[in-house]
């Protein structure tokens, strides 16, 4: 869970629990909301409640100008930050990937497996249904090894030509 999904069940508790006259406590306004629309909003929602907003230690009143304003800057830090942490992870990834570090998830069947699972499909006996019951893995898995194989063949026939060539 992150804070830039609104639905999140631990905020959606909190906001269920308070009353009127409640204080919420949050340490940093990032953990309560990760874009500055997103804590206007719930500022908004608690006001209405007639719920007051403690934001590490400091009470937010909307009812005040200098809070207000206070409020709105502490939530463009807060989306600032967000954006950076995802620019970031962005460029690690590609940097990752074009050292060959960031392959994606691992297959699900190791090689034996899927030597076997194309050998049991080019027998006809079992259809793909069969087979994935048989190895444990859904049919997108038994679609997606055949169209790997399809593809790797594709590409050697396409490496010869070029060969001759």
């Amino acid at each position: 869970m992150t804070g830039t999904n609104r639905a999140r069940p631990g905020l959606r508790e909190a906001l269920a629990a308070v009353r009127s006259g409640d204080t919420l406590v949050v340490t940093k306004l990032d953990r309560l909301a990760r874009s500055l629309r997103d804590a206007r909003d719930i500022a908004d929602e608690l006001t209405a409640k007639g719920v007051a907003l403690s934001l590490g230690g400091s009470r937010y009143d909307p009812t005040d100008p200098v809070g207000r304003l206070l409020f709105n800057v502490l939530g463009m830090v807060a989306e600032f930050e967000a954006d950076l942490i995802s620019m970031r992870t962005r460029e690690g990834m590609a940097v990752a990937r074009a050292k060959g570090r960031l392959k994606g998830k691992p297959p699900k069947l190791s090689k034996t497996q899927r030597a076997h699972l194309l050998e049991l499909h080019d027998g006809g006996r079992y259809t793909q249904s069969e087979i994935a019951e048989l190895f444990s893995v859904s049919r997108a898995t038994v679609y997606r090894e055949l169209l790997r194989r399809t593809r790797e063949e594709v590409a050697a026939r396409e490496r010869a030509a070029q060969e001759v060539r």
